[in-house]
């Protein structure tokens, strides 16, 4: 039973080890790491390590390598989420044994293909097509075929009723989950989406206050009703503006964003980049 009790701040910087960080993620780290600090309170750095196919230990420890070049001391030990998926399948046991739960064995490409499917905040909206099976012929399928597992969520929004959270930048925010549709909590290669994994986490590590960027907005209309489900606290949430390039573009892997290694190999100053960071100015890199 996780205590709804805390006596302290406590914050995390929760990267993916999917690519080498860039200004961006040290933009967020140094936010939640500073209001922790200011506050006389824990940062803690947590491996979102779940996604196997993608994950490499090699920029776990550029991570760290990282954080350390900019000055950022994390407490306690690092935990990787890849060592946490006990937790991810008793919270999972638990919402099936509520009835929330239901098997999809549908591909990206049959949701794309999906005449009905529209689009939601993540994407393509699951058009409920595996919900629908005969139970027979579900558990057929179960027993040969991979399968995720997605929540109900008409079901789930009816058992929770309305709920709130709050954010520094926003104030009081209604949830509003059924705009998402049926999401995924595990995938058909791991027992455990973001969502899900990081809502168990935040819980088991007392974390009261998510400083994160605004891209994640969205994504806490989910998390806060799985706390619901989950009898789990609700923390604080601090959804800052994104880092920007001299083009107004959001720095990202995807977009080849020069990382904090190539900087560190180059010579920049850390101090420097880091208190530019802490103005919040993208630096001349």
């Amino acid at each position: 039973m996780i205590s709804t009790t805390v006596a302290a701040v406590v914050t995390r910087f929760a990267p993916s080890p999917t690519g080498q960080l860039h200004a961006g993620h040290a933009f967020s780290a140094i936010r939640a790491h500073d209001f922790a600090r200011e506050r006389g309170g824990r940062f803690l750095l947590r491996i979102e390590d779940i996604d196997p196919g993608r994950s490499r230990a090699v920029f776990v420890k550029g991570i760290e390598d990282d954080l350390r070049w900019l000055g950022l001391g994390w407490d306690g030990e690092v935990v990787h989420q890849s060592a946490r998926f006990e937790a991810y399948r008793g919270a999972l046991g638990a919402l099936g044994s509520a009835g929330l739960l239901y098997p999809c064995f549908c591909t990206r490409a049959d949701i794309a293909q999906a005449a009905s499917a529209p689009h939601g905040p993540e994407g393509l909206f699951y058009p409920g097509t595996c919900r629908a099976l005969d139970p027979a012929v579900r558990e057929r399928r179960m027993e040969s075929e991979p399968h995720a597992w997605r929540i109900a969520m008409d079901k789930a929004v009816e058992q929770t009723g309305r709920l709130h959270w709050h954010d520094e930048e926003t104030g009081e925010v209604t949830a509003d989950p059924l705009r998402f549709g049926d999401v995924v909590l595990a995938r058909k290669d791991a027992p455990a989406s973001y969502h899900l994994a990081v809502t168990v986490d935040d819980a088991w590590q007392r974390v009261t206050d998510v400083v994160r960027g605004a891209d994640l907005f969205e994504a806490t209309h989910i998390h806060r009703l799985l706390q619901a489900l989950l009898g789990l606290p609700t923390p604080r949430y601090h959804h800052h503006p994104l880092l920007t390039d001299a083009g107004g573009e959001r720095l990202a892997k995807r977009r080849g964003s020069e990382s904090l290694a190539n900087l560190r190999e180059n010579g920049a100053d850390p101090a420097a980049l880091a208190e530019a960071l802490r103005r919040g100015e993208m630096p001349a890199l």
